[in-house]
């Protein structure tokens, strides 16, 4: 993300840098540990098969199953900037809905491809937002209170789905209904506390000099609706790029998605590249391997590159005009 020269973030000559902790290393080395082991489950799972067969599952979804993903996919990036358009608001900047939809779909677009979005993400939004006086601080803020939507629609799909189907939930996990309950409860606990938290006064965030004051209540609750929405409208990309029959229903469905979201982002990959599809595969391994993987793969051409190079093209469509009217003034 860059900064001012005056913004938080920025060392000041003169001015001593902070020790790094000794336990710094831990947090990579998760990452780390996370890749390389779903990498090992995924290469097993994948040299187990017979490439004909993985042809096959391509070959074998059908136009409406691609129609049907490609609007999924339309559909969640539309979602996506109503995450911009709601911190803008909350920050009191107005700023055209046509920037604001461009800064979203460019920025989740380039991180989704290439991952560490406070950075990648937070560097392209702060390209397109600069120029309509938004401060790098700014910026900042936007990214936080977008990302909070997204946590707390992703928390509040996952109580649904994990209170909604426990026992099938259960089946994919290899564990109890009363476990699969008492996670469900204990998001639930997490969700009502920082709900109870911002309907106070004393709902600003505090990281090293940089405060940040929370949405309300009421803002909150429509970040938790359109963030809930939002990653239902992703997971049924996947949902209906996998084969029918095999009697899975789209709540269990979202659990084992959301589960499989939540290992890749603590692996810190690409996009969860790797990660999210052996949890995938291994959560649903009462369907064919060959097809859940032709359905991984199709997910992830549909879902993130073809936005992603659909990203760059509007991102040097957008320099390009930006600097004809340089040129003009």
């Amino acid at each position: 993300m860059p900064f001012g020269p005056h913004e938080p973030g920025t060392h000041l000559p003169g001015t001593p840098l902070r020790r790094r902790s000794r336990w710094w290393w831990l947090g990579p080395l998760a990452s780390i540990l996370i890749f390389a082991a779903s990498l090992a489950v995924l290469w097993h799972i994948i040299s187990q098969m017979n490439p004909g067969d993985l042809a096959a599952a391509f070959s074998n979804a059908s136009l409406r199953q691609l129609g049907l993903a490609a609007g999924f996919t339309a559909l969640s990036y539309l979602l996506l900037t109503g995450y911009d358009a709601l911190a803008l608001r909350r920050l009191g900047l107005s700023i055209p809905y046509r920037t604001t939809a461009l800064a979203s779909f460019t920025s989740y677009s380039v991180s989704f491809t290439l991952g560490f979005p406070i950075v990648t993400g937070g560097t392209v939004r702060y390209w397109i937002y600069s120029p309509k006086g938004v401060r790098a601080s700014e910026v900042a803020s936007l990214t936080v209170i977008a990302g909070l939507t997204f946590w707390l629609g992703l928390g509040a799909i996952l109580c649904a789905s994990l209170f909604y189907s426990a026992e099938s939930v259960a089946m994919l996990a290899r564990t109890s209904p009363v476990v699969v309950q008492l996670v469900g409860g204990a998001v639930s606990l997490a969700i009502l506390g920082y709900l109870v938290w911002v309907a106070t006064d004393e709902r600003t965030l505090r990281v090293k000099g940089w405060n940040l004051h929370l949405p309300g209540l009421g803002t909150t609750l429509g970040q938790m609706t359109l963030g809930a929405c939002e990653v239902c409208a992703a997971a049924a990309v996947l949902f209906v790029l996998l084969p029918g029959g095999y009697g899975l229903d789209y709540p269990t469905f979202l659990a084992a998605y959301i589960f499989g979201c939540l290992i890749g982002i603590a692996s810190h990959s690409p996009g969860g590249l790797g990660v999210f599809e052996a949890t995938m595969l291994v959560a649903l391994n009462r369907l064919p391997f060959e097809y859940v993987l032709g359905a991984l793969l199709l997910f992830r051409v549909i879902y993130y590159l073809l936005p992603f190079i659909l990203a760059l093209v509007l991102l040097a469509l957008n320099e390009f005009i930006r600097r004809i009217r340089r040129r003009e003034r």
